[in-house]
């Protein structure tokens, strides 16, 4: 399902990652993608390749912690296409209410695991 109003999504996904330290946004692959310290961290997803999703794709530690994701809330959580296999997880957008205390929660740990220690260790 798409998101109601994507480009108000976009922003608010925008606002969350460029307030994190030292991050940064380009597009990568024709859709945006932040980083820090030159390592992406999240990937704003809509209707890419026609999916009819609206996402952002963070990182997670691995196979373990996706796997628990995908299988506890299905809903929210799905296999993003080309980047799941590296341990990334895709959190929808779609809902009309989206819980954006989750997003920032998932956008936060998806840094710190991309960001170098001494940058990390500023992070609350």
């Amino acid at each position: 399902m798409l998101a109601a109003d994507p480009a108000a999504v976009e922003q608010r996904v925008r606002d969350l990652c460029l307030a994190l330290p030292e991050t940064g946004e380009r597009i990568s692959h024709g859709i945006p993608a932040f980083d820090v310290a030159g390592k992406m961290f999240a990937y704003f997803r809509h209707d890419h390749h026609g999916d009819g999703m609206t996402a952002v794709c963070v990182k997670t530690t691995g196979r373990d912690e996706q796997e628990m994701l995908w299988e506890a809330d299905p809903q929210t959580y799905g296999k993003p296409a080309y980047l799941w296999p590296s341990g990334w997880v895709a959190v929808s957008l779609a809902d009309e209410v989206v819980d954006w205390a989750l997003v920032e929660a998932r956008l936060r740990s998806s840094w710190a695991l991309a960001a170098p220690k001494r940058l990390a260790a500023r992070l609350p």
